[in-house]
């Protein structure tokens, strides 16, 4: 299954349609961030692409290694275990968590929020790094505080990393994280340049359950595959 480009299509798939769920939760600091660039050159839309872009490039960076790391965590389990069965449990898994993603999308159950409630303890202790990035003068700092925010608590993120820890492979592992993250990038791109204009239209119930069903299904066919 990992070796199809199919795959990685379908990681970007998910982030694309995840965007409803990432605009609520990153598109507020985007909109600080850029909010803050403007206040400070007076600057038009056009002239924030750059702090976007490096943003964005920090958080799908640490999306990557985190995908790297956890592919390797799977390999490595994978040698010291039966190969094929722990390969299986672990897809079974990632479907459980995309079936899960897809309702926490359509705000059917909230069940997620725990797993963000404990990577809360990672960020408690990131978090401070950040404020001292602020006011972002340059690129760079968006850089920064982008691969900072690759570790913000997110359902969405922890449900694609259990995927890739089913990848049992290092590289598989980072290129689904890789695909997931630039599935991510047209909504928070959009989402620093036109929140407000945006905002009600994400935050629409049938826009949100649109988008969760359609992961749900995805999760589906997920388990689909092990029968």
């Amino acid at each position: 299954m990992y070796a199809e480009p199919g795959t990685y299509l379908a990681a970007a798939l998910v982030g694309f349609l995840g965007g409803v769920h990432c605009a609520g939760m990153c598109g507020g600091i985007v909109g600080a961030l850029t909010l803050g660039v403007r206040t400070q050159e007076n600057a038009p839309k056009t002239a924030l692409l750059p702090y976007l872009l490096a943003y964005n490039l920090g958080r799908i960076l640490t999306y990557t290694l985190l995908g790297a790391l956890v592919g390797g965590v799977g390999l490595i389990a994978a040698n010291l275990a039966h190969m094929h069965d722990l390969q299986r449990g672990l897809h079974l898994l990632a479907g459980l968590f995309m079936v899960a993603l897809g309702l926490y999308i359509a705000g059917w159950w909230r069940g997620l929020s725990y797993l963000e409630r404990g990577g809360g303890v990672i960020w408690r202790r990131l978090e401070p790094l950040g404020r001292t990035l602020l006011p972002v003068h340059r690129p760079r700092q968006a850089l920064l505080l982008g691969l900072l925010w690759g570790f913000l608590p997110c359902g969405l993120v922890y449900s694609v990393l259990f995927w890739a820890l089913s990848a049992t492979d290092w590289l598989k592992g980072a290129l689904l994280m890789l695909c997931f993250g630039l599935g991510t990038l047209p909504n928070l791109l959009l989402m620093g340049g036109f929140a407000v204009q945006l905002r009600p239209i994400i935050k629409h119930p049938a826009v949100r359950i649109g988008a969760g069903l359609l992961v749900l299904l995805f999760g589906v066919y997920m388990l689909g595959q092990l029968l």
